[in-house]
């Protein structure tokens, strides 16, 4: 790698981690194009992801430790992406000295995103085929189980992350030993996404019994049938892209899960195609659901407020599809994480007195897991932790089964 070069990716690296996206993914694009100097961030103007034909570029987020761009690609579970809208920087795209460069910090964090496992608990990768397609995923079984039915939660990952990654950074197989709940982790294909993004735009893949959703709950179904699981209390929960994605298997599935969890992510339907997933990243966009009247689906998010990736009026638009016409009383709570940051939680209460929604927005936090472990990617350890959270709003929540 040439000097200019090197001082591009250095530049990325420090916009990034300053929360200044769109500059860092200017720099690297013309690092990757091999136009000119590095600018420095006073001569840098911010610019926007539009391509030159005047079509967004397909930019989702930028890796804060390895300046990857990560993009939108084709829902074909099939084959390679194609399309319209060619990726940016995808790791085989790299020229082999850059790819070595920006995936040196990858290579440290993965090689901690195993943990030592508790006597008599299990981590083991699995695989579910169906109409739809095939997809991987990992299953953690607690140590703790006393051979009860314990809960199930469905975990879906962000972008470029895997099962083994989004474990390490959420914490959850820990808090399973705790809680006694079973953690299934699906795990998206790179024939389906380049960067491992669910297709939460594709409208093949908002609804039951299609696409996605339709992998995701035959891996509910296979671990509920195969694990001792409570199937009252069955939960799905995601980060980012699996924070749209867990969205939309609540609002696919009210029948299967008992509550939601959706951290950084979009409302159901916000988008129905890359150009309009942009906008509603970018400005917030409400949701829309076409399968009739159906429950009110208990709902936990997690969203802050200096998030550049997906604006946090999309939590507003989480909590707003998930409360419909229902009519719910308001209250509005302030907190400080020792030594962390400050919150505010808004909890929507039904007629029985009930918490059925909550709302968390994280103060001076940007695109990342709340209170999670540095071990893993996408994490603010020093945010009120979402992973607790989750589970205690979960484990109020049961469907009423016959």
């Amino acid at each position: 790698m040439n000097e200019t070069m090197s001082n591009q990716m250095r530049e990325a690296t420090r916009l990034t981690r300053e929360g200044r996206l769109a500059e860092a993914t200017a720099v690297l694009q013309r690092a990757l194009r091999g136009d000119g100097e590095a600018e420095t961030a006073a001569t840098t103007p911010r610019r926007d992801t539009t391509a030159a034909s005047g079509r967004p570029a397909a930019i989702i987020d930028v890796d804060p430790d390895t300046g990857e761009t990560m993009a939108f690609a084709s829902t074909d579970r099939s084959g390679p992406p194609s399309g319209g809208y060619p990726l940016k920087a995808t790791p085989s795209a790299l020229p082999d000295a850059l790819r070595r460069f920006l995936g040196q910090s990858r290579q440290g964090r993965r090689s901690r995103a195993t943990e030592t496992l508790p006597d008599g608990a299990s981590f083991e990768t699995r695989s579910f085929t169906n109409h739809a397609g095939s997809l991987g995923y990992k299953i953690y079984v607690p140590s703790t189980g006393r051979g009860e039915a314990m809960p199930l939660i469905v975990m879906l990952h962000g972008c470029t992350q895997t099962p083994d990654d989004f474990a390490a950074g959420t914490r959850m197989n820990m808090l399973a030993e705790e809680y006694r709940c079973v953690i299934a982790y699906p795990d998206q294909a790179h024939s389906a996404n380049a960067q491992k993004c669910w297709n939460w735009f594709s409208p093949g893949d908002q609804r039951r019994d299609q696409g996605e959703p339709a992998l995701i709950a035959g891996i509910t179904h296979q671990t509920m049938h195969e694990h001792a699981v409570d199937r009252r209390r069955v939960y799905v929960a995601g980060l980012s892209a699996g924070g749209a994605a867990a969205a939309i298997m609540g609002a696919a599935y009210p029948d299967v899960f008992a509550a939601v969890g959706v951290h950084s992510g979009l409302a159901c339907g916000a988008a129905r195609d890359v150009p309009s997933a942009f906008a509603a990243m970018r400005r917030g966009a409400p949701g829309s659901v076409t399968t009739g009247e159906r429950r009110l689906v208990p709902t936990i998010v997690f969203h802050a407020d200096k998030d550049s990736t997906v604006n946090p009026r999309n939590g507003d638009e989480v909590i707003a599809q998930s409360a419909g016409a229902c009519g719910l009383r308001t209250e509005v709570e302030r907190g400080q994480v020792p030594g962390g940051r400050a919150y505010t939680l808004t909890v929507h209460i039904d007629a029985a007195g009930k918490r059925v929604l909550e709302q968390w927005l994280v103060h001076g936090a940007g695109h990342a897991w709340s209170g999670g472990s540095t071990s893993g990617s996408y994490t603010d350890p020093d945010g009120p932790d979402a992973s607790r959270e989750m589970l205690r709003f979960f484990l109020r929540h049961s469907l009423d089964r016959a």
